[in-house]
């Protein structure tokens, strides 16, 4: 499994937006290895075009310059959110260059590019051409919100037209090539309307990797940006590798679809390649109602989020709170809220329950017993229905899938007031009974680290280690490790809160 997120353009230091692709893609690749299945990782960041060079000049910056210090801040921002990428591309890397011009020559010698004149509209921000008809009343765009440019030069183009049908043809064939199906249906329709060929280069530009048959003229950002995700993997300087992890599912928003479900799809069946696994898009992530842009003064960095709810709470909220595939809205208070419920009441709370009152009453360890009544079995039922939606994962359904586990904790909860542990241990004749119940809240808790290790590996390590458990909670496969049984002999080590609650005021 090869999951990619797009590479982020560098004249933006990552707002909460592009952490959200980021962490759903950790959160996905982190459940393909516990699920024991073999998981390749990609992130980076796209440095290359116009807007680069324009940004840098009114800096007072080479291009260069500025993408080494924004890039680095991409990698620091993805180490304090634990995003586990097994690579980072940056599209200035020598080993991208050599791939990019070696899937550009391909397609060169297999007739798939030639020389025209372009003139047309075109906006800088975007890196994006715009028809008469796509923009926004007085000519702006429809992203951006401000003006466009008119170009005209002579450059290389790319036989887009060529490939409606074949396109078509494959979204056809593999219905969740374009996920959710709205998405899709949004990409069928712009094909059937018609493609058209589309220039690859730039001839007034020199920020850029060169053409490899012209060096006069450097490579259209977006082509050689679509390119990172094969070039990563070793495209045409390691093969075994590229095949190895090849097709890739892209992770990507909703206003960059297009690019990845039409062009480069179309571009690696140009080069003989097989399109992509698949294509998912997600929405915009809102603020007060609006797409965050600097222009709005409503971008969000991780960091604002992390220094009060850490990187455990900011990454559940993402996921718990923000369906994949329409937008979302983020709100401080809906945080709070779901920090304090979830995370400090649901699952704080009982963890710190069960371990005080194991250290309590059987001194910090339980013998390894089962119960067999009728609030046991409902919490072994609770317990293998997280387990089963766990699997949800795979639809991009997180937020299902962690209601589900909060249920298992809810029921362990329930579980404490229907047992009475206190009232147990007061009475010697149920001693075998109230070892059964702290086992099986024990168990609870283990069963529970495992399958939140995807989205919050650091509670999961937290809570392992408290529970006396060794090594860690995300060991593969989890369809063996996260069925309920009975929790081993060992003794718990309770610690500072999972959770501290947030007191607002």
């Amino acid at each position: 499994m090869y999951i990619t997120t797009p590479i982020y353009y560098v004249t933006d230091s990552p707002h909460i937006g592009h952490a959200y692709t980021t962490v759903v893609g950790d959160a996905l690749i982190r459940f393909y290895r516990l699920a024991g299945e073999d998981a390749w990782y990609l992130t980076g960041t796209d440095e290359h075009g116009l807007r680069i060079a324009r940004a840098a000049e009114e800096l007072g910056l080479t291009p260069q310059q500025l993408v080494d210090d924004v890039s680095s801040q991409y990698r620091d921002v993805w180490s304090s959110l634990e995003i586990s990428n097994d690579d980072f591309i940056r599209t200035t890397d020598e080993r991208h260059k050599r791939g990019a011009q070696a899937f550009l020559q391909t397609l060169y010698d297999n007739g798939d590019i030639y020389a025209a004149r372009y003139e047309g509209l075109y906006c800088v921000p975007c890196e994006d051409y715009y028809r008469e008809e796509d923009l926004l009343e007085g000519g702006l765009c429809p992203i951006h919100n401000r003006p466009v440019e008119r170009f005209s030069e002579d450059n290389y183009f790319f036989r887009l037209s060529k490939y409606g049908d074949a396109l078509l043809a494959h979204i056809e064939a593999n219905p969740d090539f374009v996920f959710p199906p709205t998405r899709r249906n949004e990409v069928v329709g712009f094909i059937k309307q018609g493609l058209e060929d589309f220039s690859i280069s730039r001839a007034s530009l020199a920020w850029g990797i060169p053409i490899p048959w012209d060096e006069k003229q450097v490579t259209y950002v977006w082509v050689e940006a679509l390119m990172n995700y094969a070039t990563a993997i070793g495209y045409g300087q390691d093969e075994g590798q590229f095949h190895k992890w090849w097709p890739a599912v892209h992770l990507v928003g909703k206003d960059i679809l297009r690019f990845h479900a039409v062009i480069w799809p179309a571009m690696l069946m140009a080069a003989g390649v097989e399109p992509p696994r698949q294509i998912a898009a997600h929405g915009w992530l809102l603020v007060g109602g609006e797409k965050m842009s600097k222009t709005a003064l409503n971008q969000i960095a991780p960091r604002q989020l992390m220094e009060t709810f850490g990187v455990d709470g900011y990454r559940y909220h993402f996921l718990r709170d923000v369906s994949f595939g329409p937008d979302g809205n983020f709100s401080w208070e809906g945080m709070v809220d779901r920090y304090n419920a979830d995370l400090a009441n649901d699952l704080g709370n009982l963890a710190n329950r069960v371990l005080n009152m194991v250290e309590r009453y059987r001194a910090g360890s339980v013998p390894a017993v089962a119960g067999s009544e009728e609030s046991d079995q409902k919490l072994r039922a609770a317990a293998s229905g997280a387990l089963e939606a766990l699997g949800g994962f795979r639809r991009f359904a997180f937020n299902d899938a962690l209601l589900e586990v909060w249920r298992l904790f809810g029921a362990a909860n329930a579980y404490v007031e229907e047992n009475a542990p206190w009232a147990l241990a007061k009475d010697p004749d149920r001693a075998g009974r109230l070892d059964e119940v702290l086992n099986a809240l024990l168990e609870s808790l283990r069963v529970g680290a495992i399958l939140i290790s995807p989205v919050m590996p650091n509670a999961a390590g937290r809570l392992w280690g408290q529970l006396g458990l060794e090594g860690r909670p995300d060991t593969a496969p989890y369809t063996k490790t996260a069925v309920f049984g009975v929790f081993p002999e060992l003794t718990v080590r309770r610690g500072d809160p999972l959770f501290p609650r947030i007191e607002e005021g």
